[in-house]
């Protein structure tokens, strides 16, 4: 007998042996897919809905605003010349700034600088929030300026540890600022996506660069790249190509929430509030808002914000982004009045309502 045939039948035999096993295999792959694609948490199902050809996008989504318009710009052009009388009691002298940051120098600490800068000392490092510095949030001199010093000048920080940055816009990213410190070599910079080449091109050696939902480690300090509502650009064609985000900063001595800008999302905030548990401090928008006149919902009111803070169970809220810098239409010293009452009716207790003055240091609550 030709040996091929004799080996006929054991290879059909196999054939169909193989085949079933397929068969089951696949039937079987397809059943545990289907499971893990059912019971897969909402936070992990919106991981890259986020990301567009182009670049990046509010999600869930929301409609791109128009265009802010001839009066929106021409407010903004006069506004550089002027600057609104600002009360006493609104800023600290840096002497007093700096005075109180050394009395406050062996504990975990929080000072704000002005707009959404913050500097923020756990466990002996320190950590800068969205740094803005300069006298225009543009790139000439020319523009929405700021009519407060910042609360401490740059040669008046102390040796800077970690940046963290939640966007590119020109009043949370002062390239002169960035270009000013020393220590390139030895800061951790945190930002989100396709914001690493700022940095890299200024010497800098060792940037984070993250998307939502992602985290990394540096001293013993865990941050987190989250969802906000906002848009991303520094010039003409660069609108969205970059990523926007807030921050959750888990350490040790306490979890503290930072969201950079963002307008209102009724999904977003209580998916980190479910996600995070709770926070002992939030750092959140309460200024300008006067710009929904033209359309536009960017950033929350101080009633969005304290909204935010409840989602997201922060125990004290601290009103950041206003009192700086002209950006919006509304009365600059509107925002802490609403922001107060609105917390005071969401139960916050006087003690956990932070309006600080520019330069004012605090000790961080946690544990």
């Amino acid at each position: 007998m030709p040996m091929n045939l004799f080996l006929a039948p054991i290879n059909m035999v196999d054939v169909k042996s193989i085949r079933r096993a397929s068969i089951s295999f696949s039937f079987f792959f397809l059943i545990f897919v289907t499971q893990a694609c059912a019971s897969e948490p909402e936070w992990n199902q919106a991981m890259h809905r986020h990301h567009t050809i182009e670049g990046f996008r509010n999600y869930p989504i929301v409609e791109d605003p128009p265009s802010l318009g001839f009066s929106f710009y021409l407010r903004r052009f006069i506004s550089s010349f002027s600057s609104p009388d600002v009360p006493k009691s609104h800023i600290m002298t840096e002497k007093n700034a700096i005075s109180l940051y050394k009395e406050l120098n062996d504990k975990n600490t929080i000072t704000w600088i002005g707009q959404s800068t913050l500097l923020i000392k756990i466990d002996g490092k320190a950590i800068i929030t969205d740094p803005f510095f300069t006298k225009y949030a543009s790139p000439s001199p020319i523009g929405p300026r700021r009519y407060v010093d910042p609360g401490l000048s740059p040669e008046n920080l102390p040796t800077i540890d970690v940046i963290l940055v939640s966007h590119n816009h020109y009043d949370h990213l002062d390239s002169n600022f960035i270009e000013s410190l020393d220590n390139k070599d030895e800061i951790q910079v945190l930002v989100p996506l396709k914001l690493k080449s700022f940095f890299s091109e200024r010497n800098y050696k060792h940037v984070h660069e993250l998307d939502w939902y992602e985290a990394d480690s540096i001293y013993n300090i865990r941050f987190t790249s989250l969802p906000t509502v906002h848009y991303s650009g520094r010039g003409i064609g660069d609108k969205n190509k970059s990523l926007w985000c807030s921050w959750a900063i888990s350490s040790p001595r306490g979890q503290y929430y930072f969201i950079g800008d963002s307008a209102y999302s009724p999904s977003i905030f209580k998916e980190i509030g479910k996600e995070f548990g709770s926070f002992d401090l939030a750092m959140v928008t309460i200024g300008t808002y006067g710009n929904r006149k033209y359309g536009v919902n960017n950033h929350t009111t101080p009633e969005e914000a304290v909204t935010i803070g409840k989602e997201i169970n922060a125990k004290a809220l601290l009103g950041i982004h206003w009192g700086t810098i002209d950006l919006s239409d509304e009365d600059p010293w509107e925002p802490p009045k609403r922001f107060e009452e609105a917390a005071k009716k969401s139960g916050y207790s006087h003690e956990d309502i932070w309006i600080f003055k520019i330069g004012e240091t605090r000790k961080l609550p946690g544990y």
